[in-house]
């Protein structure tokens, strides 16, 4: 949905992106969590082998909110510092992509919250096509997850990805020509 945003003229933040950027080697973040979570989770090129890391929070509360407190308030920052250039630049329209906004408590930086919902078959048919994750890493993940129906009730604009791409495109065009109008 973010890359249809993009396409249509907004800017696009994906914090997904950004936690990647922290964990490269030399940074404090980095440093941080292989201390939390141990050598191990560095591969061989020295960097944190993501499904490693994965491996040890996904499924374990305690160690997802230690993972969490040392990436997400470096993530939000950053975040606030590209929305906050972009303002000044004028843009109109920035789209923050975050699968964890809400976990993150990051709604009060944005001024819509736009939710995609899909059932769970759905979602766990696409982890399985984008990621090299086991059912049981799946299931983990997912379980870390606010439930959809609460994201659903926080949402300023929900978008149902049930469908075809066509049909996404569609509920992303229309919710797009919406916000345009209520800029003018």
């Amino acid at each position: 949905m973010a890359g249809m945003l993009l396409e249509l003229g907004a800017r696009v933040i994906d914090a997904d992106k950004v936690a990647h950027q922290l964990y490269r080697p030399g940074t404090a973040a980095y440093d941080e969590v292989v201390a939390a979570f141990g050598s191990e989770i560095v591969g061989r090129n020295g960097e944190i082998d993501r499904k490693s890391l994965g491996q040890k929070v996904f499924g374990n509360p305690q160690a997802l909110a230690r993972l969490n407190a040392i990436l997400h308030p470096r993530i939000s920052d950053r975040v606030k510092e590209t929305l906050e250039t972009w303002r000044r630049e004028g843009v109109k329209v920035a789209v923050v992509e975050a699968a964890l906004l809400l976990e993150a408590g990051w709604g009060p930086m944005v001024d819509q919250v736009w939710v995609t919902v899909a059932s769970e078959e759905k979602a766990k048919e696409r982890l399985l096509a984008a990621r090299d994750l086991s059912e049981a890493e799946i299931e983990a993940r997912l379980a870390s997850q606010m439930p959809a129906e609460e994201r659903a009730r926080m949402a300023d604009v929900l978008i149902d990805t049930n469908g075809t791409l066509e049909q996404l495109r569609e509920q992303v065009e229309k919710q797009w020509r919406r916000l345009v109008a209520s800029e003018k």
